[in-house]
């Protein structure tokens, strides 16, 4: 499954995009919209997008773990090394503290995440707070070109900025497509 990423200017747009996508078979599970117009959303019923699409959580939370879990072995490298407890200490002790390291990590790096906007989403900060409405349309095997040429034809009016082949992957980079010459910016 990949994430198309298209920009409407105007919340009747984003409507008319979404009923033009149910009506291609996209289901409202696969369909979020991203816009600093929570109210307008959710009056017109559209889908807003989740936390874990508008937040840094997850990507922050395994890099908190891997923080953790290195400063987990490290320390406990240097208890076994230089032994304050003595030499009868049992390995299970170690093993704790490496796991209580990893978790302590994955939480603050979910704090962390929580508080910054999602690397994926940060491209397109300056459209949405421009007012405009970013739709992520997540397309099964083989409907990714039917969407597309379906969007072409009857919304010219958003652009296609960028394609996620791997959205679950909090590491995955979003390169936001070229604008082409001769096509207009949108302004809202």
């Amino acid at each position: 499954m990949k994430c198309m990423y298209y920009l409407a200017p105007t919340l009747q747009d984003t409507q008319r995009i979404s009923e033009d996508l149910h009506d291609a078979g996209v289901n409202d599970w696969f369909l979020h919209v991203v816009s600093k117009d929570e109210a307008g959303l959710k009056r017109k019923k559209l889908h807003s997008s989740n936390y874990l699409e508008t937040l840094d959580l997850i990507r922050n939370g395994f890099i908190g773990a891997n923080i953790g879990f290195i400063v987990g072995v490290l320390g406990s490298g240097l208890l076994i090394y230089f032994q304050p407890f003595g030499p009868n200490v049992p390995a299970f002790v170690y093993l704790c503290i490496i796991v209580l390291t990893t978790l302590f990590g994955a939480w603050e790096g979910g704090l962390f995440g929580v508080d910054s906007e999602n690397q994926k989403l940060k491209r397109f900060h300056d459209e949405i707070e421009a007012g405009n409405y970013l739709l992520l349309i997540y397309a099964h095997k083989g409907q990714g070109e039917a969407i597309k040429a379906m969007m072409a034809e009857r919304h010219a009016e958003a652009r296609h900025v960028a394609t996620d082949k791997h959205f679950v992957n909090p590491f995955a980079v979003v390169r936001r497509k070229r604008r082409r010459p001769n096509q207009p910016a949108t302004t809202s």
